[in-house]
């Protein structure tokens, strides 16, 4: 990491809730020198943004924007939208690890992951149980520094309709004070600050952010 220059970001799901968020923030922040956001479709020009268009199902290997100082991926969908647990499966756990293992191979030794409550590799719960799995291998590509910040329900205005979280929210919402901290609704621009922070400070070793410190 060059302090002169500031950080390179590499941020993937940018087009996301929590993705939009971390973009919005990153861009603000002058310790970011520049942000490489690969995505599906072409976002707004900003001065500090390179935004290739990929496919997540062959991404470039020699691509130069991997080598990033730091990299935060808010990737991720339901089985619904996605159509089939193998689908789900495909861009929770696959995409994040190609991204993770392409990026560590050119030279990024700090990844920070939007991951969820109750990832466990060992639930029997599926999703929880491709969280797990993915905090799992992430742990083994050999990050310097990774985060794993695990958000409950997030809060915020999707482009997708997600019929359960949105009643979700609604009960969560109005229980809010009654409930223990780790259950409240974590507002997406929360959790991106936490993922933003984790990639600019670095800290050493594996890090696990709860719900309960997303408030």
């Amino acid at each position: 990491m060059n302090a002169d220059d500031g950080v390179r970001l590499l941020l993937v799901g940018a087009t996301g809730l929590v993705g939009r968020h971390v973009l919005a923030q990153a861009l603000a922040d002058p310790r970011v020198a520049a942000v490489t956001a690969p995505a599906r479709r072409e976002l707004p020009p900003h001065p500090k943004l390179q935004s290739p268009r990929v496919d997540f199902d062959r991404l470039p290997e020699d691509a130069e924007w991997w080598r990033a100082d730091a990299a935060v991926c808010t990737l991720g969908t339901t089985i619904r939208a996605a159509g089939s647990q193998d689908a789900f499966r495909r861009v929770d756990h696959d995409y994040p690890l190609a991204v993770a293992r392409l990026a560590h191979a050119g030279g990024t030794r700090t990844f920070a992951l939007n991951s969820a409550m109750g990832a466990d590799a060992g639930s029997r719960i599926f999703y929880n149980r491709v969280k797990g799995e993915l905090e799992r291998d992430l742990a083994a590509v050999g990050f310097d520094s990774l985060t794993f910040v695990r958000p409950g329900l997030i809060g915020g205005d999707r482009d997708e309709v997600r019929p359960g979280e949105r009643a979700a929210g609604i009960v969560l919402g109005a229980l809010g004070p009654l409930l223990p901290r780790r259950w409240r609704i974590n507002p997406a621009p929360r959790i991106a600050a936490a993922l933003l922070a984790a990639a600019l400070d670095a800290a050493p070793g594996v890090h696990v952010v709860g719900s309960e410190r997303l408030l």
